[in-house]
């Protein structure tokens, strides 16, 4: 694999030795994944703690849920919920923390209480001062594909070409924030799987990986407990979505993707560091 970086702050990641796992946390009352269990600052602190014990390497905060259906939440809300949790974190841990969230307002704060990574489910569209804002903040920014909105985003979505389109887009993103000055090694994308798409265009996606690669810049990947991956299985229950997780971080490291979006922290490390080790093998 040829050598593939991204920066964060004033880190240098190589993407080409080893894949990055991104592990979620959500500080909202209705997370599909977990059911608001983290929603209070104290176990919020807490989860992101272990998660960093258990091997994540970045950390990311979301306080709106972007779930199929979801409401959006005001801006006060959303700061109300991830502020106490970032600063928290930033006091205890080393790890990159990503801000999840398309608000401008939002990002600037979090980037001000120690995020380093924006994590814009909309790409730079939602808000037209995001891009400028991490041009001005030097953050490393996540450009996500999504269809439509999370209220809407799953009613009917259509293509014609799903992986022509999203790769469309994402060379129409890179390019106004090349536009804007912002460093293109900051840079990553994620094809927002299961944001806007059915059954089958998550798979393409999934089969046509490297075809979605933008200036050789890193790609995201967030399929953790995701329902597509339970109408594959025929179940479901959200907890048998974790092996086919697993198979999906395994088979997409060694097709291309460089970082992963996950909930089981833990295991997902695990599959990471095993996958490595064979293909560092056959090079």
């Amino acid at each position: 694999m040829r050598e593939r970086i991204w920066k964060i702050g004033g880190r240098v990641f190589d993407l080409s030795r080893h894949g990055l796992i991104m592990g979620v946390l959500n500080v909202t009352p209705n997370s599909f994944s977990d059911g608001g269990e983290f929603f209070a600052a104290d176990k919020a602190t807490d989860r992101g703690v272990q998660i960093a014990a258990e091997g994540a390497h970045i950390i990311d905060i979301g306080g709106e849920s972007t779930h199929p259906g979801s409401q959006p939440i005001t801006a006060e809300e959303e700061l109300r919920r991830v502020l106490p949790v970032i600063k928290n974190l930033r006091a205890k841990l080393d790890v990159p923390i990503s801000i999840d969230t398309s608000k401008a307002d939002v990002a600037s704060a979090a980037i001000d209480a120690g995020a380093s990574i924006v994590n814009d489910v909309t790409g730079g569209r939602g808000d037209d001062r995001m891009l400028p804002l991490i041009a001005k903040t030097r953050s490393a920014l996540i450009i996500m594909h999504m269809q439509g909105t999370p209220r809407t985003m799953q009613v009917e979505p259509r293509y014609t070409d799903v992986v022509a389109e999203i790769s469309e887009f994402f060379r129409q993103q890179y390019a106004c924030a090349i536009g804007l000055n912002i460093d293109p090694m900051a840079i990553a994308f994620d094809p927002g799987v299961g944001f806007g798409k059915t059954l089958e265009h998550n798979l393409d996606l999934l089969a046509h990986l490297e075809q979605l690669r933008t200036h050789d810049r890193a790609l995201v990947v967030g399929v953790s407990r995701k329902s597509f991956l339970g109408k594959l299985i025929g179940s479901p229950s959200i907890g048998d979505r974790l092996t086919p997780g697993l198979a999906l971080t395994s088979l997409l490291r060694a097709r291309g993707a460089d970082v992963f979006r996950v909930h089981d922290v833990k295991e997902n490390v695990y599959a990471l560091r095993v996958t490595e080790a064979v293909l560092q093998r056959a090079k």
